[in-house]
């Protein structure tokens, strides 16, 4: 009885220093934390209010029709330029031609008018030859008219004869005249088909832009990615009827890089500085690490940005700590990226300034 007593405090005893030594050993080890957490505390500003952040452009119609053709499925990787949409052109195709044929319609229109201004402009200058002889003629007349007055003042001439010279003298001038009146005449339709032809020129530029629309519709008809990227979720119909600048879908842009969106507290910002080294710890991929640098500091709170700021000025003041987005580019060398996709959270630590 008693060796079995003994054999229990053995046991105790041996169960109380192994207690005390695992004890001393997590003691040891939240003190390594501890102190560890200090240091990195004391040297580092971090947050996980953080986010991988990517262009995510929107697909937009520039022209209203019906979907004729879908060529891209959801999350498939397009390259710039590859046919994402088409749109049925059998109504385009149509205007297409009644557009063509109206501008055929004003240039020929155009062409009769300079034709009609050609004309007027010869017979213009036929009356202009004619107001000349006709001035010559009534020269000769006036001249002859004057010869005989004397003649009849000194009666060497019967009276028959100087009214015939007077007769044809005022013959002479009307003449003048009318050659005169049609001289103007043609000139006045060489004036209103000149200013018939500028409104057909402008008539023409019209329709040219008519037809240019129209081949432009065309052009827009069919819908290309712009730019190398990944799509988003496919929610378009063949057959389905989309508006002029109606958003069809979202691509994720490739091209142009990605980045840390990263929320720090006011209290933080002090020790930031644009160029600093970012260690980035993803939360999708734990056991690898990236880098990044300061890119730029954002010049107002997140608040600031909201479509409804706040007013402190208005009595419901509560002092809440506010966040400004630091803008982190990630390095490219060395690091795999392609993993990384927008919307991400992250935690970032940055040594301080």
């Amino acid at each position: 009885m008693s060796n079995t007593i003994k054999n229990y405090q053995k046991i105790d005893l041996i169960a109380v220093k192994s207690t005390y030594v695992v004890a001393l050993l997590i003691l040891i080890g939240l003190l390594i934390w501890g102190v560890s957490s200090a240091f990195h505390f004391m040297n580092y500003e971090e947050t996980n209010d953080a986010q991988i952040k990517e262009y995510i452009n929107p697909i937009v119609s520039r022209t209203g029709g019906y979907i004729e053709k879908i060529a891209f499925e959801d999350h498939q990787y397009v390259q710039q330029g590859d046919t994402l949409v088409v749109l049925e052109t059998n109504e385009s195709e149509v205007s297409l031609q009644e557009a063509k044929a109206a501008l055929a319609e004003a240039e020929a229109q155009l062409m009769v008018l300079e034709s009609n201004v050609n004309t007027a402009n010869s017979n213009a200058t036929v009356n202009q030859a004619q107001i000349g002889a006709a001035e010559a003629k009534l020269w000769q007349q006036q001249k002859e008219y004057e010869r005989y007055k004397k003649l009849h003042e000194a009666e060497a001439v019967t009276q028959q004869q100087f009214e015939d010279v007077k007769t044809r003298l005022g013959v002479a001038k009307s003449n003048l005249e009318a050659v005169k009146n049609t001289f103007n005449t043609s000139q006045n339709r060489s004036n209103d088909a000149s200013t018939q032809i500028a409104v057909a020129k402008a008539h023409i530029e019209k329709q040219k832009s008519v037809l240019d629309r129209i081949q432009l519709e065309l052009n827009y008809a069919v819908i290309l990615a712009p730019s190398d990227g990944y799509m988003g979720e496919k929610r378009l119909q063949a057959g389905q009827f989309v508006q002029k600048g109606q958003t069809l879908s979202f691509i994720v842009d490739q091209t142009q890089g990605k980045w840390v969106i990263a929320n720090f507290e006011e209290t933080q910002i002090a020790n930031l500085r644009e160029g600093q080294p970012v260690n980035i710890q993803v939360d999708a991929f734990p056991d690898e690490a990236f880098e990044g640098v300061i890119e730029s500091l954002s010049p107002a709170t997140g608040s600031q940005f909201s479509l409804m700021p706040p007013d402190n000025a208005t009595g419901n003041f509560v002092k809440i700590t506010q966040r400004f987005p630091v803008r982190i580019r990630l390095k490219k060398e060395q690091q795999d990226l392609s993993k990384l996709r927008a919307g991400m959270n992250v935690e970032v630590a940055i040594p301080k300034a």
